[in-house]
């Protein structure tokens, strides 16, 4: 019955409520009560956390939220730190926390709350919310995912600007024998400051880790004439070889990029190009292409 008084009235959406996310309390210190807040004027975006439906559900509104649910202590890291520090990664599934020792919180729904020591330059303000630093959050990230996929983070990272490799490495340094410690230096040996993409990164891994020399990344190719010809992804001097990842962009640019393979071709450097496809479900195929290009490259190392 209560439901009763308000049909056909317009839903009361107190100024209070749309500035960001809110709790029941909030809404009934503006006079509204739960069963207000089932209908369509409102969106509930975490246990005991709503917003109104007129606010975009970004990844900030979420996070916005989740700082409602969590003590002042918790600092926001992993994937959802490396979101804040501006890198292109899906903060939110599942965001990510870390929290002091000793600290008595429980397991949060749609969070992974970690437990850990953290130092004062190991946590930073980004648009008012509190994280990792950067350099604290690829080394969680490094100890976690593939070795592949840590140095796609880096490199994104690095290409972003948002970290110069040395730091990252002396921090890494800093570290000791903790756990993890020998893979992040791994990633610090392997990442390339000239990547640009992800795809480009795992590119360039599959052909290392598939026991192939490493390409050198995005080096500028002139003719005898200094007349610029191109600028692979990927690139072994000493046999003219040029590798690309084939993305999206090189689709809507297809007549230019025939052209600029031509250029190529004709001062004596051939091309290789592989798609998502190729890195991502035939990574064994394209380290046997390349190496039969190396390898069974008839007249050796050539000329620069």
């Amino acid at each position: 019955m209560r439901h009763l008084g308000v049909m056909g009235r317009r839903p009361r959406v107190p100024a209070q409520l749309r500035r960001g996310p809110f709790t029941l309390a909030d809404a009934q210190r503006v006079g509204l009560d739960r069963w207000h807040l089932e209908g369509a004027s409102w969106l509930r975006i975490g246990p005991g956390t709503y917003a109104w439906a007129g606010q975009a559900e970004t990844p900030r509104l979420k996070l916005d939220a989740a700082c409602r649910r969590l003590p002042t202590a918790a600092v926001f890291s992993g994937l959802t730190a490396a979101w804040l520090h501006g890198l292109d990664v899906a903060p939110c599934n599942p965001i990510e926390v870390t929290i002091p020792k000793g600290a008595g919180v429980s397991a949060r729904s749609g969070m992974v709350v970690r437990r850990a020591a953290l130092a004062k330059n190991e946590v930073v303000n980004l648009r008012g919310i509190r994280a990792t630093s950067i350099v604290r959050t690829l080394g969680e990230i490094s100890a976690r995912l593939s070795l592949i996929e840590s140095v796609v983070m880096v490199d994104m990272a690095l290409r972003a600007k948002a970290v110069r490799l040395a730091d990252f490495a002396s921090w890494v340094r800093g570290r000791g024998r903790a756990a993890g410690v020998v893979k992040m230096r791994c990633v610090v040996g392997h990442a390339e400051p000239k990547a640009e993409s992800p795809m480009e990164s795992r590119l360039r891994m599959l052909l290392v880790l598939g026991g192939l020399p490493r390409p050198e990344a995005q080096v500028s190719l002139h003719d005898h004439l200094g007349r610029f010809l191109g600028r692979p992804d990927l690139y072994y001097r000493s046999h003219k070889l040029g590798i690309e990842y084939d993305g999206g962009t090189h689709r809507n640019s297809l007549a230019e990029d025939n052209r600029r393979q031509n250029r190529l071709l004709n001062s004596g450097i051939r091309l290789l190009r592989f798609t998502a496809a190729d890195v991502l479900h035939g990574p064994g195929s394209i380290v046997t292409v390349v190496r039969g290009m190396l390898v069974g490259d008839r007249f050796g190392p050539r000329d620069r």
